[in-house]
């Protein structure tokens, strides 16, 4: 049985390496030229650590490491709105992926849901900043493009989970 000093330090670990592998996603996806019209709208490969940290960690990490994903990938490869924009979307984003997961929903429908709400949170936030309602004709297509990258991002999630049962705590 380990002690308590080295599950924290083996927890520290993940945390490493789950907000590198979430910073290199993030990078990787700014590489990747996907355009449907709308500015923000990408298929959130960094959500595949979030996901994996809330089923596998629990939700507190889930938190803790999509934040500091969040921050560091602001300053690495955005600017402030970036990480603005992205808290807005995850904090809402996270809200109700918890709430599901709790439910008992499935990873698919988890994840989806986190994609569709990730753009809700984005759009309430730039309408709040910059007061103006016209924004939410962009919804109709991040909604579909959030479903789509949700489901995407679900089923790889969960083969990914499937297979690292038993690796983390």
């Amino acid at each position: 049985m380990s002690s308590k000093r080295e599950q924290k330090n083996r927890r520290i670990a993940y945390y490493g390496v789950l907000v590198t592998l979430a910073l290199v996603a993030s990078y990787v996806e700014m590489l990747i030229p996907i355009s449907v019209g709308i500015p923000g709208a990408k298929i959130g490969l960094a959500n595949l650590v979030t996901m994996i940290a809330l089923f596998l960690m629990g939700w507190k990490d889930a938190v803790a490491i999509s934040v500091i994903r969040i921050v560091l990938s602001g300053f690495l490869f955005g600017n402030l709105f970036a990480i603005f924009y992205s808290l807005a979307g995850a904090i809402l984003s996270l809200l109700i992926m918890l709430l599901l997961k709790k439910l008992d929903f499935g990873i698919v429908a988890v994840s989806t849901a986190g994609g569709v709400f990730h753009n809700v949170g984005q759009i309430l936030f730039a309408v709040f900043l910059v007061e103006n309602t016209k924004l939410f004709y962009y919804l109709p297509i991040l909604l579909i493009s959030g479903v789509v990258a949700g489901v995407f991002i679900g089923w790889i999630g969960g083969q990914l989970i499937l297979r690292l049962r038993g690796v983390f705590l």
